[in-house]
């Protein structure tokens, strides 16, 4: 029975929970030796399109239908999309939000409000896809590889476009979704990518043409006190480390951050180290820590400038993770690559190889030396300074514009 349960788990972080459902209830009534076919999931992937053509001419240039995955509560990445959503808004532009695959909620309302509730207000219309007809718009805008196949097959568009966080491919193992994946990269879709990085990737391997957009983060949830720039903490109190701890999510590297821990409590006793990000009383933690689990967004500013430095790992793109923790004053130490560099640099935080010795030395160095960990947070306070989410945003709207102009499409 465990080993099933075990099973049931597995499958549903790599499918999702509806489909895990779906396996058990056929087996339930069909027996263990049914197996639901792995190539269903891909069915709707390589359907027929679907829309009706439209005359390019009644169509308002500023338009944009973005094709989502389900808005989970607390999904990073729908935070960034919602956040651009609602400063194109700002530019005049007419978004709405098309949402693909299972669970959906029970309507568009519900959506609507799940999205006002778990992020903030939108103007944006709510439609499912398969329910309910789809209005025409002059850019389809995908935003994951799957949404990627959909957008592909919508006819009641004129530009297809691709919001692109991370290089989904590196989720999965090699194999047919992780080609699947990379295969969205040659729909020939205009990019808009989270940092320089994937910009440059997109267009040397796949040819695509793109648009770079910097990151930023929320200045009404995350600042700096003042007096954590220079000491975070009354002297008898223990340092702290703040670790982004999530076994499910491979890429961030939740193992190698707990060798690394492992190490740093060890040459330093009394260190106090801080896992969010997951519920780890599950798990066996080889080290004294404080389990903070998921952290409502308005209390993470508080968790984190409790701390004197944050080990944010990171083995695809960078999250905005690392710009939150420099807004709130705290040192950062990260894995150097390609796919960190282009936001982390030496000023701003602490890169060093992805080894257990060479992270658990930079972590030590920033506990060690007080000048370091202030020069630091003076670093990253003024990099994230000089960044802009409104910024962003109007150069999303400038390339939305050029690609409009350039297919001498009047409005």
């Amino acid at each position: 029975m465990l080993k099933k349960i075990k099973k049931a788990f597995h499958y549903a972080r790599n499918h999702g929970v509806i489909p895990m459902l779906r396996v058990a209830l056929t087996q339930l009534f069909f027996g263990s030796s049914t197996y639901l076919s792995g190539i269903s999931k891909y069915e709707e992937l390589i359907a027929p399109p679907f829309g009706k053509k439209i005359s390019v001419d009644i169509l308002n240039k500023k338009t944009i239908n973005w094709f989502i995955p389900p808005v989970g509560k607390g999904s990073g990445g729908h935070l960034n999309i919602f956040r651009f959503i609602r400063n194109l808004e700002n530019f005049g532009y007419q978004n709405r939000i098309v949402i693909i695959g299972d669970p959906q909620p029970k309507s568009a309302e519900v959506a609507k409000t799940n999205i006002h509730n778990w992020f903030f207000p939108l103007k944006a219309d709510v439609h499912f896809y398969g329910k309910s007809e789809i209005p025409p718009a002059f850019f389809a805008m995908a935003s994951e590889w799957r949404t990627a196949y959909y957008v592909k097959r919508y006819m009641s568009c004129v530009s297809k476009c691709y919001f692109v966080q991370d290089f989904e491919p590196w989720f999965y193992p090699t194999g047919t979704d992780f080609i699947f994946a990379e295969n969205t990269y040659r729909f020939g879709f205009y990019g808009f990518t989270a940092g320089t990085w994937l910009a440059k990737k997109l267009a040397q391997d796949y040819g695509m043409s793109t648009t770079p957009l910097g990151f930023s983060f929320d200045r009404d949830l995350y600042a700096c006190n003042g007096s954590n720039l220079i000491t975070s903490k009354k002297l008898d109190s223990p340092q702290k480390i703040f670790f982004y701890a999530r076994p499910p999510t491979s890429r961030r590297a939740f193992e190698l951050g707990l060798l690394v821990l492992r190490e740093v409590s060890r040459r330093l006793p009394g260190v106090m180290i801080v896992l969010a990000g997951w519920d780890m009383s599950s798990y066996k933690v080889p080290f004294k820590y404080e389990n903070a689990g998921l952290v409502d967004i308005d209390k993470l500013a508080q968790l984190y400038r409790q701390c004197d430095v944050a080990l944010v790992l990171s083995f695809s793109n960078v999250s905005l993770l690392p710009l939150e923790l420099m807004a709130c004053g705290v040192p950062v130490v990260s894995n150097r690559a390609p796919y960190t560099e282009w936001l982390l640099n030496d000023e701003n935080s602490v890169l060093a190889d992805p080894t257990i010795e060479a992270l658990s030395e930079a972590i030590l160095s920033v506990l060690n030396d007080k000048n370091l960990s202030i020069r630091l947070k003076k670093g990253g306070l003024d990099f994230c300074s000089h960044t802009s989410w409104e910024l962003e945003a109007s150069r999303f709207a400038e390339a939305l514009e050029r690609i409009a102009s350039q297919l001498n499409i009047a409005k």
